[in-house]
């Protein structure tokens, strides 16, 4: 049955900015009310531009609140704790950063990172301030020309220690760096971690689901909390962790994102007069794009990973194997990618909800309908296809995710992920960046076939 709730397009919107002012602290938005209280790194990029079509000035208080979390190699952490929840595991004592030299003083965070989308959500909320002007427009443009070394240091880290062998892929060491966090992308690099004596823990994630079933099991995290002892024991020195941490891959699609976003810093900084840092970075967006395509398996079209221990490549029906329609790039190339995305592998696989890409194929034996990045549909990721369609012109695309997006959002509920046939919403709900993709998708176009 692929009826949508019949709601209003004022409707979605309201309930949308409700949930966004029901996570907002003031100076930061908490991923969720009960599971995530805290920051995350590409969350609150995709929240920025969901706060952009609401408030600009809130939208840049976002990315000012990250950006002061940033690490003084330019490293930027992937959780920001809040002062006002110790509910959350692992917390800021677990992650051992409180003596790492990098981290600012007074600022508590993880010691590891995430995509950067954030140079993206800067974008849009220039744009949005433009079209607003006034007293939008003046902020966001001051915002731009003070945060700008921030958001340039942040991408020659990774550029730097994140790519030490110029291959244009991004290495990572720990799969919640890839926000794919127990994807069977990383099975086979998981298997190889044998962890050493971890200290006993009491998850909170497992209480806040309906079935622990969808979350990665205490196996599972032992290795998770393994990898954090390892980075935390050499007090998370880029150079000492390459050296001694069992988990190291190339992440095809964070490489994606930092191609994407390379492109997109290099046009904003060409709006400030910053020509030869453009420069430097439309270079970084090439050699990330080129890397990205350079992965793609003959065989079955995808990307693919690379176990940098091991050695080899990692083949899986995953959503990440899209990264280059993210990172843009060769025309044929992109057009086979969104053959293989609209067809009956993906979006066009029999009996989904709505056509929208689960995480994992299900035609793929590693898909899971209900478990976390094993196969459940994800709206940000969504909306991060979407926009990179209307990026390249794709706009029937564009407009067939939008619009599904738009009726599965219809339930209100607003989920951090959602099951393919059922469309029902799992995880925690009233998720900050699913609200924001929701007013988003709202800004950009007609009602999608909302009423």
């Amino acid at each position: 049955m692929n009826t949508a709730p019949h709601v209003s397009i004022e409707d979605l919107q309201k309930a949308a900015e409700d949930v966004l002012r029901l996570n907002d602290l003031g100076t930061m938005t908490t991923a969720a009310p009960n599971l995530y209280p805290h920051m995350w790194s590409w969350d609150a990029a995709f929240v920025a531009i969901g706060l952009a079509r609401v408030s600009v000035p809130r939208a840049i208080t976002e990315l000012r609140t990250l950006l002061a979390a940033q690490w003084s190699t330019g490293m930027i952490p992937h959780i920001v704790f809040s002062e006002n929840s110790t509910d959350y595991f692992p917390g800021f004592d677990r992650w051992g950063t409180e003596a790492a030299p990098a981290r600012p003083a007074g600022v508590k965070s993880s010691g590891i990172c995430q995509p950067p989308v954030h140079a993206i959500a800067l974008r849009h909320i220039v744009d949005r301030a433009r079209e607003n002007g006034g007293a939008d427009q003046e902020a966001a443009e001051s915002f731009l020309a003070g945060s700008f070394d921030g958001w340039l240091a942040w991408h020659r880290w990774l550029a730097s220690v994140r790519d030490p062998d110029n291959v244009g892929l991004i290495e990572i060491h720990h799969g919640w760096e890839s926000g794919f966090d127990n994807s069977p992308r990383w099975d086979g690099p998981y298997a190889r971690v044998q962890p050493g004596a971890v200290p006993a823990f009491t998850r909170r994630d497992t209480l806040h689901v309906a079935d622990a079933s969808e979350r990665p099991d205490d196996a599972e995290y032992t290795k998770y909390l393994w990898l954090v002892q390892q980075m935390a024991s050499v007090g998370y020195d880029d150079k000492a962790i390459q050296e001694i941490v069992d988990f190291r891959v190339r992440d095809v699609f964070f490489s994606a994102i930092m191609a994407a976003s390379s492109d997109v810093l290099a046009g904003l900084a060409e709006e400030i007069g910053r020509s030869a840092d453009a420069e430097e970075l439309r270079a970084y967006a090439r050699r990330f794009r080129d890397g990205v395509a350079a992965t793609i398996d003959p065989g079955t079209g995808l990307a693919r990973d690379y176990d940098v221990l091991a050695q080899e490549w990692i083949s899986t029906d995953t959503v990440s194997g899209f990264a280059p329609l993210v990172a843009g790039g060769d025309d044929k190339v992109l057009r086979a990618q969104r053959n293989i995305l609209v067809g009956p592998d993906w979006m066009g696989y029999p009996g989904l909800r709505f056509p929208l890409p689960p995480s994992t194929s299900p035609s793929s034996p590693a898909f899971r309908p209900r478990t976390y990045w094993r196969g459940p549909v994800w709206p940000f990721l969504n909306l991060l296809l979407g926009w990179a369609s209307h990026r390249d012109g794709q706009n029937e695309l564009y407009e067939t995710l939008r619009s599904a997006s738009l009726r599965q959002l219809a339930d209100l509920q607003f989920g951090e992920y959602y099951e393919p046939f059922t469309g029902e919403p799992l995880g925690s709900l009233n998720q900050a960046w699913t609200a924001a993709a929701a007013l988003e998708w709202i800004g950009g176009g007609a009602d999608g076939g909302l009423r």
